[in-house]
């Protein structure tokens, strides 16, 4: 099952479960204006493309809520 993680490791935005956030096949998620103006589209952890975060249904949610654990990642282009 994919694991929604709750923030861009980037900038460290939150990103509830209906909010836009791009992630790639590591699952690594990252908000919308870092993945495009900071990564160009690019995973800076694994070089896979990042990709529209599915949405999981509301119904579902309290069954199988997001991650609660933020993840940070120091990558040179976060710094600016």
């Amino acid at each position: 099952m994919l694991e929604l993680r709750p923030n861009c490791e980037c900038c460290d935005r939150d990103l509830p479960p209906a909010a836009a956030a791009r992630i790639c096949s590591f699952e690594c998620t990252f908000c919308p204006e870092c993945a495009e103006t900071r990564f160009g589209g690019t995973c800076p952890n694994c070089g896979g493309g990042l990709v529209a975060r599915p949405m999981r249904p509301a119904a579902l949610l309290e069954r199988y809520p997001p991650r609660p654990e933020r993840t940070l990642k120091a990558h040179a282009a976060c710094a600016a």
